[in-house]
Parts: C-alpha cells; sequence; structure tokens
C-alpha cells in the first residue's frame, strides 16, 4: 500500500494551504529588503516590476546578481537558478565564453545600424540547426512571433490566424488572446470562444483571431476549412501550461492540414529553442514548419529574437511586399553573444549532458512520487521539465486547469525558503542549463523530497 492511499486528494489540498501560509510568513520574514525595494518601485513601475509576469504575491524576490546557475537576492539569501530567464539562460549566467565575446565587441562598437559580419555568420549557424534558408533578427520573442505572422499573412494574402488555447506567443495584439481564459467563459472544450486576455483589444481584432484545443485535429481541420486562414501559429509541446507534449501523429496532421488549406505553420520556438535539443523542438519531433519564432537562449542573456522560414517565405521581405524593420535588429552586442552560445557553449555535447542531467532530476522527483502514491508525474521535454500535479499526463489547456494548484503554490514557495528556485507562474517549466551540477540537480530533488515528506506525514 503506497504511502498516500489512505489521504485522499482533498486533504493533500488543504495540508498544501497550511504549508503555504507557514512558508508566506517565513517568506516575508527572509526577504524584508525584496519587500522595501518592490513597495519603493511601486512608486515609478505598475507593479513594482518592468514586467506584469514579475509581479506575485506577497512580493517578488529583487536580484542583487547572478553567475554560473545562481541567483543572489538584495537580502543575500542564495538561489540555485531553475528557473533561468524563464528559460532564457540555457548557457547560464554570466557564461565566460559570452562575456569575452561581448568584451571584445565593446571594443569595436555597440550599435552599427547597418549590417556586421556576424549577422550572416548568426544566420547561418540558424539555418543548420533548423533546415530553414532565410532568417531576420529581431529583440524579443513577442518581435519574433509578430513579424512571422504578418509574412504568413503577406504569402497567402489571407487575414485571419489560429492559435491554441492556453497558448502564450507574446504580448501583440493578435496573440493575447486565450492565453488563460476563465473556462466559465471559454465555451465548449472542443470548440473555444475567444477571450481577449487584456483591456486594450479591439473587436477587429478579436474576430481575426481563431481558437482551438491543443491536440486536437478535427478541430484544426474545422478552423481552417475555410480556406481564409494565413497561419496556425503553435507551440510544438506546450510550455504555457507546464510541458504539455503532442499526442502521437499530432504534429504530423498538423503539418499535412495546414498543407491542405493553404495556411503556413508558424512553430513559436521562443521557449523550447536550443534547449529541446541542438536542432530544437523542430529536430526533435521531425516536422517542417514554414516559419520559426525563435528568442531566449539564443541570446545568452541578451535580448535576442530571430524568425526563419521557406523561401517562399522570406521572399515576401526580399521583394519588398512585407517590412521587417528595427534599429536594434542584429545588433552586434546581440549577435557576439549569439555567437558565442551558439558554437562555444550549447554544442551539441553539452546540450546532451544537460539533457541527461534533467534526466537524471526528473528520476529522482519520479522515485520520490511512486514512494509517496501521489497524484503528480513529471515531464521532460529536452533540458526543461516539471512537476505536473494531475495523476495523468495532460493534453491541452482544459485539463491543465483541472490540475492542483494549492499543491503546486506550496512547493514553490516551499522551494524558494530552501535556495530553490522555480518560475512563479506555476505554469512554466525549469531549465537545467548547460552551467548547472549534478549537485545542482539533486539539491532540487533533496527538497522536492522534504516538501512530500511533509505533505504526507
Amino acid at each position: 500500500m503506497s504511502a498516500t492511499e489512505s489521504i485522499p486528494t482533498r486533504e493533500l489540498a488543504e495540508r498544501a494551504k497550511a504549508i503555504t501560509q507557514r512558508e508566506l510568513q517565513v517568506y516575508i520574514a527572509r526577504t524584508k529588503g525584496s519587500q522595501a525595494a518592490t513597495e519603493r518601485a511601486r512608486e515609478v513601475l505598475p507593479l513594482g516590476v518592468p514586467s506584469s509576469f514579475q509581479a506575485y504575491d506577497p512580493h517578488p524576490i529583487v536580484v542583487r546578481r547572478a553567475q554560473d546557475g545562481w541567483m543572489e537576492d538584495v537580502d543575500g539569501n542564495r538561489y540555485v537558478d531553475f528557473d533561468m530567464g524563464y528559460g532564457a539562460l540555457f548557457s547560464g549566467h554570466c557564461h565566460p565564453a559570452v562575456r569575452r565575446a561581448v568584451e571584445t565587441q565593446l571594443d569595436n562598437g555597440t550599435l552599427f545600424v547597418t549590417p556586421c559580419e556576424m549577422n550572416t555568420e548568426v544566420a547561418w549557424l540558424l539555418r543548420d540547426r533548423y533546415n530553414l534558408p532565410m532568417w531576420r533578427f529581431t529583440n524579443s520573442g513577442t518581435e519574433a512571433t509578430m513579424d512571422a505572422i504578418r509574412v504568413a499573412r503577406g504569402v497567402t494574402g489571407r487575414e485571419k490566424i489560429v492559435k491554441v488555447e492556453g497558448g502564450y506567443h507574446g504580448h501583440h495584439d493578435e496573440v493575447m488572446i486565450s492565453m488563460k481564459p476563465p473556462i466559465s467563459e471559454a465555451g465548449p472544450a472542443d470548440n473555444p470562444r475567444a477571450i481577449p486576455s487584456t483591456a486594450g483589444i479591439t473587436r477587429a481584432v478579436l474576430g481575426d483571431t481563431g481558437v482551438i484545443p491543443y491536440n486536437n485535429l478535427a478541430a484544426l481541420d474545422r478552423a481552417l476549412a475555410g480556406r481564409d486562414v494565413a497561419c496556425f501559429i503553435v507551440e510544438p509541446i506546450m510550455e504555457n501550461i507546464g510541458i504539455c507534449k503532442p499526442l502521437p501523429g499530432y504534429l504530423e496532421g498538423v503539418r499535412e492540414i495546414t498543407r491542405k488549406y493553404g495556411t503556413m505553420l508558424i512553430f513559436d520556438e521562443v521557449k523550447t529553442g536550443i534547449t529541446a535539443g541542438w536542432g530544437g523542438a523542430t529536430g526533435v519531433v521531425g516536422v517542417q514548419p514554414d516559419l520559426v519564432a525563435l528568442a531566449k537562449s539564443i541570446g545568452g542573456g541578451l535580448p535576442l529574437g530571430a524568425f526563419g522560414g521557406t523561401s517562399e517565405c522570406m521572399d515576401q521581405i526580399t521583394a519588398g511586399k512585407v517590412l521587417h524593420l528595427g534599429t536594434y535588429n542584429g545588433n552586434p552586442l546581440c549577435m557576439a553573444a549569439a555567437k558565442a552560445v551558439l558554437t562555444e557553449i550549447c554544442t551539441p555535447a553539452a546540450t546532451d549532458e544537460a539533457i541527461a542531467r534533467n534526466r537524471m532530476l526528473l528520476d529522482a522527483c519520479d522515485g520520490i512520487i511512486a514512494a509517496a502514491g501521489l497524484p503528480a508525474h513529471t515531464v521532460q521535454f529536452g533540458a526543461k521539465g516539471c512537476v505536473t500535479w494531475a495523476p495523468e499526463p495532460i493534453q491541452n489547456y482544459r485539463d491543465y486547469k483541472a490540475t492542483d494548484f494549492d499543491l503546486a503554490f506550496a512547493q514553490w514557495m516551499h522551494g524558494i525558503n530552501r535556495g530553490i528556485l522555480l518560475p512563479p507562474g506555476l505554469d512554466e517549466q525549469w531549465l537545467i542549463s548547460v552551467v548547472h551540477t549534478d549537485h545542482d540537480a539533486l539539491r532540487y530533488a533533496d527538497v522536492f523530497g522534504e516538501f512530500v515528506a511533509e505533505l504526507t506525514a
């Protein structure tokens, strides 16, 4: 008999709430400097943060410095960083090779607003990894997905787009729809309503964006059957709801259906990117999209995005039909960092080592979950992983909403007070970077085991 067969899930949730209340008080006591810094910041920054994702109750930790795989807050607390910039730091904090590359470029200029040779060099590196011939650079993942959508509209002459319910693709209007919609307003599971995720979305934009469930080919076929959809934008492996994997044959079916209706397929690999493997999620799943959007880890901690596509798509820019502009696009500092990441740091061997280290961590967590008989499971995709508080793998946003958030939040709060920094949203993933050690990974497993022991005591 497992340790928790006599403990109903409802009771586990109540125990988790009790742990959370205690740990909140510990958190407040150990982060007084962060609290004071946040209160000061709120006088000039809405919510006291530069991005709304960074705000959480009772207040975020305010960081003073970071190196390798750790961060230190203004109170002097040190954390093993498994957030890693929401997955943007596969190379780690301040990797020596990134630092050398940036320092060398500083001696030669920070911004040209005219081409540099590294634009071509980095584009070739992405071409080799993703098997797409043409690339352009942006400054963020939001810009990368926005420009990819514009190219898709240019090549098809169509206006409508389709996205997945629960998917996040940046903060431009077309995709800030049904990111995390209330189930009470979202309509049928197999035919969701498009719900604006923020004020400021016009009715016209809302009308041009269709929403479908992930892992549902029939819904995609219905959405594209009118032959008026420019693109279907999707994370090949959803990483806005933990880690949600495609069912067998799903992505192959997506490729077939989009081709049937003349719709461009955009893979948003801002999060999966090079952390999924040397060739990204595109290489892992073996399905070739028309366009790929990248950002986060390719910049080594500097702001960099990119989008690449087939000749048919990217020739829209070459011909001047679609404009792609930006003063900072391909700026030499970011190019220097990206070249170091793609050639020196995140090599095939280093990538495989990080993925193997992540597997070691997941195996340790799996053992803890199994021994305790918990209604939870782990999910891995490349160097990223998560614990999902549900007995079975989730297949879409509605499944995600049915998971136990009380248990997830208690685990997060318990961990941060013990120096384990996970993403605060409960819907993100940890990242094992190329600079994390076995000791770092097993420290996470130890703390997770302590949490489970208390939860099931």
